[in-house]
């Protein structure tokens, strides 16, 4: 839900409950899904190109 918040991707509305308690959360989406989607596609690609460039590095290293 943070990142989700974080990249404006929700919008949040309380409803109050009868009674006492705290307020009900109900959450909808501003952005498409495919857009989330494919800011996580993203993201995970670039975390793995990253790893994929250390384990390189490491290799270089070995071979010499």
């Amino acid at each position: 839900m943070r990142t989700l918040r974080d990249n404006n991707w929700i919008e949040e509305k309380e409803i109050k409950r009868e009674g006492k308690g705290r307020p009900m959360k109900v959450y909808s989406l501003k952005a498409g899904i495919d857009a989330i989607i494919k800011h996580f596609e993203e993201e995970k690609l670039n975390e793995s190109a990253q790893a994929m460039e250390s384990i390189q590095r490491l290799k270089q290293l070995i071979a010499t």
